[in-house]
């Protein structure tokens, strides 16, 4: 901008000074016309020395007053250079802040993906349990363990963010005996909800889910009850899943 308004004002300046130099021509021409007659009139062999005079004083007066062109493109040449260059740096700069913006946006995002879902048997089948006190099912046929927040060698689900998460379990129990199968979600130690079946002489299915709040550092599992026993093999019944709703 400050560039337009220099040439703007030398370009004002110029026509100013061509308007002058041409007025005072003219009334210089009428004066030397008039002197001139009188002169002729006069002394008529000084003459074309006044004439002389007079054309070298006006070259001289142009040159004084005229500004000069040439410099006032080179200056104004290099401001628009310089510009140019100032804004080619401005947009790298923002390109590079741009993709910093980005990657930290994925990296963020990437952090918030949190979901796991594993099946009790890695492999065959059988039961487990029933045992005389409670205890934590550990299962350990992971299918998805995104965020690596549920960990397979204790069961246990540990939050990494402070959020809203969704569990859910479900459990099967052979018919052959009359022993219930029962177990529950587990937060911080505390008994949230519970999936139950029991089904002499048949198999039975049974789940639960819940939404829960927790905070970074909570934990969450699947306690199987004592005196109870579940059932499961290749056909994955038995599973515990999570994964975060959203961040708080």
């Amino acid at each position: 901008m400050k560039g337009l308004v220099c040439i703007l004002l030398l370009l004002e300046t110029f026509v100013f000074a061509v308007q002058q130099q041409l007025d005072g021509g003219l009334i210089e021409n009428e004066i030397s016309q008039q002197l001139s007659s009188e002169d002729r009139r006069q002394n008529p062999p000084q003459t074309d020395t006044v004439r002389v005079e007079t054309s070298t004083d006006s070259q001289q007066n142009c040159q004084l007053f005229f500004p000069d062109i040439h410099a006032a493109l080179r200056e104004l040449t290099a401001i628009v250079t310089e510009q140019k260059a100032n804004i080619r740096a401005l947009e790298t700069q923002l390109k590079e802040q741009q993709t910093f913006i980005l990657e930290e946006l994925n990296k963020k995002n990437e952090d918030r993906q949190i979901a796991f879902s594993a099946a009790l048997m890695q492999s065959g089948s059988g039961n487990t349990g029933p045992f005389t006190t409670d205890i934590t099912l550990i299962y350990r046929k992971v299918f998805t363990n995104i965020g690596n927040a549920y960990n397979p060698i204790t069961g246990i689900f540990t939050a990494p963010l402070k959020g809203a998460y969704m569990f859910r379990v479900s459990l099967y129990g052979g018919g052959s005996q009359s022993t219930p199968s029962t177990v529950s979600i587990v937060k911080n130690g505390e008994h949230v909800v519970v999936a139950h079946g029991h089904q002499a002489g048949f198999g039975v299915n049974s789940s639960n889910g819940v939404v829960l709040l927790l905070e970074v550092g909570d934990v969450v599992y699947v306690s199987l009850w004592s005196g109870r026993w579940i059932y499961d093999t290749q056909n994955n019944h038995c599973t515990f899943s999570g994964y975060l709703l959203f961040p708080l």
